[in-house]
């Protein structure tokens, strides 16, 4: 390993989660700090290099996808500890608590996400010190800062860094709750279900399966499938969306 992968991994370990063109970006980065004249290695292998050091320390780079549109993450993932635990060097047992709390009321949720409320309900039930729900408030927006959970519009559900490193450990400990996409196999938190057998699927999977079918159906007891199809997430678009906001800019600045 060059100090070209461990700065890489040094940087990625500041962020614990990134889109994959932000690790792009990354990658050539340290390549200019370090070796400027190497070529950049390809990002598949790049990785590989770097975890083959990682393991026998029980850690990875591990990629996946965001549950609500498919974008493309890297996080570094903790392989020898349940994440619960890992997260104790940062958080004091009764913030840990109320995290579990409300990981166990997103997983038993029929949409994936927890109302502020209902989490700031079971603060007198929370081991440890005692907390106010003013506190708890705070500690919620801490595991959002932290990447660990997602707000939206005063409910909660997790993060993608957080369905990564934690899967394992849903499983294990939430054996009866845990959703499986019928498509992928994966850990299902956020999705679309069948009304007619039950089965789910992941919006980024639903859009995929169905992209180029005229009238949806359900893959598994092929009754019409009743809801909206996501679009695929497209990484050409976005790049294009980019250089064009940039170039937007960049006009307004000269014109200023």
């Amino acid at each position: 390993m060059t100090d070209v992968h461990r700065r890489f991994l040094q940087l990625l370990m500041t962020h614990g989660v990134l889109e994959e063109g932000d690790v792009r970006r990354l990658q050539k980065h340290c390549y200019q700090v370090h070796d400027r004249n190497a070529p950049v290695e390809k990002l598949e292998d790049f990785i590989n290099t770097i975890n083959s050091v990682l393991e026998s320390l029980y850690i990875e780079i591990k990629k996946g996808v965001t549950e609500d549109d498919g974008r493309p993450i890297y996080a570094l993932v903790n392989l020898a500890t349940t994440s619960v635990s890992k997260m104790a060097t940062d958080f004091a047992e009764n913030e840990l608590d109320l995290f579990r709390k409300a990981l166990e009321l997103i997983i038993d949720s029929e949409s994936g996400f927890a109302s502020s409320t209902n989490i700031l309900n079971l603060v007198d039930q929370l081991k440890g010190k005692k907390m106010r729900k003013k506190e708890a408030e705070q500690v919620l927006q801490k595991f959002v800062q932290n990447k660990w959970l997602i707000e939206k519009e005063g409910e909660f559900t997790l993060h993608s860094r957080a369905i990564l490193e934690m899967e394992q450990y849903i499983r294990e400990t939430h054996p009866d709750a845990v959703k499986t996409c019928n498509i992928c196999r994966g850990l299902l938190i956020q999705g679309q279900s069948c009304e007619t057998c039950g089965i789910r699927m992941h919006l980024p999977c639903v859009a995929k399966y169905f992209q180029s079918t005229a009238e949806p159906r359900c893959p598994h007891c092929n009754d019409y499938w009743p809801h909206e199809i996501p679009e695929v997430f497209d990484p050409e678009k976005e790049r294009d969306a980019g250089v064009s906001r940039t170039s937007r800019k960049s006009l307004r600045a000269r014109q200023h």
